[in-house]
């Protein structure tokens, strides 16, 4: 059994709000991105242009909404199984939209506790943000059903362990949590919940991420 991690302290209405601010900050872009599209339309613009412009854009959100719902929200009742094809197809889809970063995903497809697929959603967002101008994320699954172990090996041009991940699971938190730093929190705090383990290295080729269940 693993101690309790000291940083983890925010109620449940701040996690909440946080959250919320959080998933609004990842659509408000695109969404105001419509809506500059919808204007050019109206004042008679390249219609190719504005078309082009709305179409990405409604994408991108739709993206990120169907993202942030098996991410941090409930998906289904308490106690509820996700299945892993869904965490593949929602990854694989926030990478494609942005267009620089390739996914690629091994294991077993399975139905899994919600909470495990949700701590692999969120790691794969830190994972993500560890290669700002993008590259490559590796996700492995091994054994998701039973004692789960998953690695993400992120590989891109500029590479960093993100600094409020490492400072939240393995050190001492420094300033208040916000809205900006809440996913990694997150993220942590998923770990928790599930019994498992998170991990992390980095070198000059690539950046690891590791979840693993805790022996009883």
């Amino acid at each position: 059994m693993m101690s309790k991690n000291p940083n983890l302290t925010l109620t449940g209405p701040d996690l909440a709000a946080l959250l919320c601010s959080r998933v609004c900050h990842d659509v408000i872009s695109p969404v105001g991105a419509i809506n500059n599209g919808l204007e050019l339309l109206d004042e008679g613009g390249a219609d190719a242009d504005a078309m082009d412009l709305i179409r990405t854009s409604a994408l991108n959100a739709s993206v990120r909404l169907k993202f942030a719902r098996l991410a941090f929200g409930a998906s289904g009742s308490v106690g509820a199984s996700i299945d892993t094809g869904e965490a593949e197809r929602a990854a694989k889809d926030f990478a494609a939209a942005e267009k620089k970063t390739e996914v690629v995903w091994t294991g077993p497809r399975a139905i899994i506790a919600k909470n495990r697929v949700k701590l692999l959603l969120n790691l794969f967002l830190v994972a993500y943000s560890s290669i700002p101008r993008g590259g490559q994320i590796d996700i492995t699954l091994e054994n998701p059903e039973f004692d789960a172990k998953f690695t993400l090996v992120a590989k891109g041009k500029l590479m960093r362990l993100p600094p409020k991940f490492v400072e939240i699971s393995t050190g001492e938190i420094e300033e208040a949590i916000d809205a900006h730093t809440i996913q990694p929190y997150y993220a942590v705090l998923l770990a928790e919940e599930c019994g498992m383990k998170l991990g992390h290295s980095a070198s000059a080729e690539e950046i690891v991420f590791t979840a693993e269940v805790i022996p009883a």
